[in-house]
């Protein structure tokens, strides 16, 4: 085989004298040996990352084409006249003649422009001069197709003050208006500079205005001119349609929904700015949320209220929103068998402090449901659940002082008191509620106190919707234990609490809870034991430094704990409260310094 090989590369240098059919006959020899190597090594298939780079450097490499591209035409655009690289240049009759730096110029040829009457070559201006300005450029116009003829001489209109057409070029048209620019660029370039304040220097301060403006160009020019017309108002924002309400709405009530945060949900609903459409708000809220898990309902419920509360949301649009809904409750009941529970979770938030009064609002969402006897399910739905914030006997006295009876929302043939029994609304017709009332209320764990304490807080209920409650969910006992106390402490000063590092604590969250806490830390015992549940909640928290002494100060500073319980406290021996206690009491060190120094100065005096 090797001396195959031989043989055949001595034929190829003896008897092939191309070169092309010699390196091919190479090649064969080559891939018969086993040391061929092609140009390009096998690389396989390409990665996606490969192909991606690959985009990516061409779109890179079309960008510095383009960019080059742009450079060329710039620096060929700016190129000066006269040079190699130079651009036909104007000749002031609107002809393009290029200029050549190596073509010689016959000066003698100059002379058979002239026409007769012959012509000042001191005052010959070929080009406009660098310095001369707006009067070089516009002289430079004047005369630049007139080959730099002087102006005829003037006429007997001209002489009588008619104004005569120039014939001097083509451009005459605009002698008028450089003869205006140029004089009052030349007289007062010096003199009109305008300050920041919009006044003219060398004058007292007058401002200037179109109308002051319009008039100095009027004696100026020499000739009537009038002022410029002030633009027209611009128009308002149009409103938005109802298809593309819909769709913001959807996109707050999700995005609130999810992070539940009112504060933004209210400040984006106010940035529709379209109060005439907000009904498609409501409606798409209580379509999105009617199905939906209780929580979510009753959220939607307290964002419609807020809106209203802070008459974001007129109550007429409200009513819209509300009556597109109830108008096919009869339908939706087939498929939604709960539907009545629903709609009162979605509406009884309203009927809150700040909120619709009960009457007015129980009249208005009765009014498509009467014809369909289905008014007085509604409103019983919404009574009950009112009772689990606040007690029948209030609730009662809310339905009678709104004026409100049952004959006026059930059909004819219903019998009044037997509705009234089955839907266990009976303080609404002001009748005395037996000890069965009392059995209902249950004890609380101290987990489940908590929690609904916390929604309550996280939902800014206001005190006295707190206040109602615990009065109709915690009987006397239960709402005067210390294990209601330190729940309630517990919960106010954990939503006051930002979660940064440090800890930091919100002094206007414990000042707007000051009514609340008073109430229920009504003496010194009540008192130490909050103090002993803000303990605990430091030390479970490893204690953060300076978090107790801003709970003290605010504490102190609202009258909420009085200057004996924190002595208290202070010198408490209880082995049940000694956990944590020593890091804790000395992070207040500060506080009880402060806290005597008033004493040690009246006992000096």
């Amino acid at each position: 085989m090797d001396e195959y090989f031989n043989q055949m590369n001595k034929i190829i240098k003896e008897k092939m004298t191309s070169s092309r059919i010699r390196f091919m006959l190479q090649d064969v020899l080559d891939l018969r040996k086993n040391i061929w190597v092609p140009r390009r090594g096998d690389q396989g298939p390409k990665t996606i990352d490969q192909i991606h780079k690959e985009a990516e450097l061409e779109e890179h490499q079309e960008q510095i084409k383009v960019h080059q591209q742009l450079l060329s035409k710039k620096e060929r655009s700016h190129t000066p006249g006269g040079g190699p690289n130079s651009q036909p240049q104007d000749d002031g009759c609107g002809n393009t003649v290029p200029i050549s730096k190596d073509r010689p110029i016959d000066t003698n040829r100059l002379y058979k422009i002239i026409k007769s009457g012959g012509m000042d070559l001191n005052n010959l201006v070929l080009a406009p001069g660098g310095k001369a300005g707006c009067k070089g450029v516009w002289r430079s116009w004047e005369k630049g197709c007139s080959g730099g003829t002087e102006a005829k001489p003037a006429s007997a209109d001209q002489e009588s003050g008619r104004p005569a057409t120039s014939t001097l070029n083509h451009f005459s048209a605009l002698q008028q208006t450089s003869s205006l620019l140029s004089s009052s660029d030349t007289d007062h370039r010096d003199r009109d500079h305008f300050d920041r304040s919009g006044h003219v220097d060398g004058r007292e301060g007058s401002p200037i205005t179109k109308r002051s403006f319009s008039r100095e160009s009027q004696e100026r020019g020499g000739r009537s001119e009038e002022s410029a017309p002030t633009p027209p108002p611009s128009l308002p924002k149009p409103s938005l349609s109802e298809e593309e309400m819909e769709k913001k709405s959807k996109a707050i009530i999700d995005e609130y929904l999810h992070i539940t945060d009112l504060k933004e949900a209210l400040q984006c609903v106010a940035e529709l700015n379209s109060a005439s459409m907000l009904y498609v708000f409501v409606r798409q809220g209580l379509e999105s949320t009617l199905e939906r898990s209780t929580t979510v309902r009753e959220h939607l419920g307290l964002l419609l209220h807020q809106l209203v509360k802070v008459g974001t949301l007129p109550t007429e649009q409200y009513y819209k929103g509300l009556q597109e809904i109830l108008e096919v409750t009869e339908d939706m009941a087939i498929d939604i068998p709960y539907m009545w529970l629903y709609l009162a979770e979605l509406i009884t938030p309203m009927l809150h402090e700040g909120g619709i009064p009960m009457g007015q609002l129980f009249r208005e969402i009765s009014k498509p449901l009467v014809p369909l006897g289905k008014a007085g399910v509604l409103l019983a739905q919404i009574l009950q659940l009112l009772c689990k914030g606040m007690t029948p006997k209030k609730v009662g006295d809310l339905w009678i002082e709104a004026g409100l009876n049952w004959n006026d929302f059930l059909p004819e043939d219903k019998d009044v008191n037997k509705f009234v029994t089955e839907q266990k609304v009976e303080f609404t017709t002001g009748e005395e509620l037996g000890p069965k009332e009392v059995v209902k209320k249950q004890l609380l764990s101290g987990e489940e106190l908590s929690k609904q304490l916390d929604r309550l807080l996280q939902d800014k209920a206001d005190n006295k919707h707190i206040m109602d409650w615990v009065e109709a969910n915690l009987d006397e006992e239960q709402a005067a234990s210390n294990h209601f106390v330190r729940s309630l402490m517990a919960s106010v000063c954990g939503i006051a609490i930002i979660c940064e590092h440090p800890y930091k604590a919100i002094a206007e969250q414990i000042m707007v809870r000051a009514e609340l806490l008073q109430k229920y830390l009504n003496d010194e015992e009540k008192e130490l034991q909050a103090l002993y549940a803000l303990q605990a909640m430091m030390v479970h928290m490893e204690e953060p430094a300076n978090l107790l002494c801003m709970f003290f100060d605010t504490l102190y500073d609202e009258d909420i704990i009085k200057e004996e319980a924190f002595y208290k406290w202070e010198t408490s021996k209880d082995p049940a409260e000694q956990t944590g206690r020593g890091v804790v009491l000395k992070s207040v060190t500060a506080f009880f310094t402060w806290l005597r120094e008033p004493e040690e100065e009246s006992d000096k005096e």
